[in-house]
């Protein structure tokens, strides 16, 4: 799970129609309609869209981060709820994810990607 799900979902009629060949610089560049879970503030709900740790700067092994993340039950449709942010700095996050509440640094927050909801 590296990229957003939402993104421009054209009807059957569209999808057939002919257009550019994929790879081209006539493609649309892709769409992300969320945002992070690390921008949310205290008592903002948002659901889960996806994981993207290329934002984020860990010192972990490429894919480490995804990995705990989804171990963390941050995966595709899970619910959270920002419940406390840290002082000072607004660091670390308590988030409740579905029926659990972890601390996330926000930093790492920023990898997990959202729809408000």
């Amino acid at each position: 799970m590296t990229a957003p799900l939402s993104g421009s979902v054209s009807s059957p009629v569209a999808r057939m129609t002919p257009g550019p060949a994929p790879g081209t610089s006539a493609d649309p560049p892709p769409r992300f309609e969320g945002c992070r879970l690390g921008t949310l503030r205290k008592g903002q709900r948002a659901v889960v869209t996806g994981l993207d740790e290329s934002a984020v700067a860990t010192p972990l092994p490429p894919g480490e981060l995804e990995r705990r993340m989804i171990e963390m039950g941050l995966i595709e449709g899970a619910r959270v709820e920002i419940l406390h942010e840290g002082f000072p700095g607004s660091d670390p996050l308590a988030v409740r994810i579905d029926d659990h509440t972890l601390a996330l640094r926000r930093a790492e927050a920023h990898a997990v990607l959202v729809a408000l909801g």
